[in-house]
């Protein structure tokens, strides 16, 4: 689920950096701010990741806009993606080592 996560919030943001109409960018704030919720939750005891989601969830939430202009929220959405697809990455390959129990998956 974290994984599925991450991954379409790395595909909104991507999608950001081409030219859209102004709901998709509002939409992607309430997404965005929902979904770095739910991950800073999961990864609460991860104190590293759960800052960086809390604090990612604050920046994009759309009740209280930070005007950063174009150019700076293009940066902020590519860093969020990658970042997104790398930790993405590292959970899946964690989530592929870990012992089976039971022969389950």
């Amino acid at each position: 689920m974290k994984t599925l996560i991450k991954i379409a919030l790395a595909v909104l943001f991507a999608v950001c950096l081409l030219n859209m109409p102004y709901g998709y960018y509002e939409l992607v704030r309430f997404l965005g701010m929902v979904g770095f919720a739910v991950l800073a939750f999961q990864d609460r005891k991860i104190t590293g990741l759960a800052v960086l989601w809390g604090s990612s969830a604050l920046l994009i939430n759309p009740f209280i806009k930070l005007a950063l202009g174009r150019t700076l929220w293009n940066v902020v959405d590519v860093v969020w993606a990658v970042v997104l697809v790398v930790t993405a990455f590292v959970d899946y390959r964690n989530v592929t080592k870990s012992p089976r129990i039971n022969g389950s998956r």
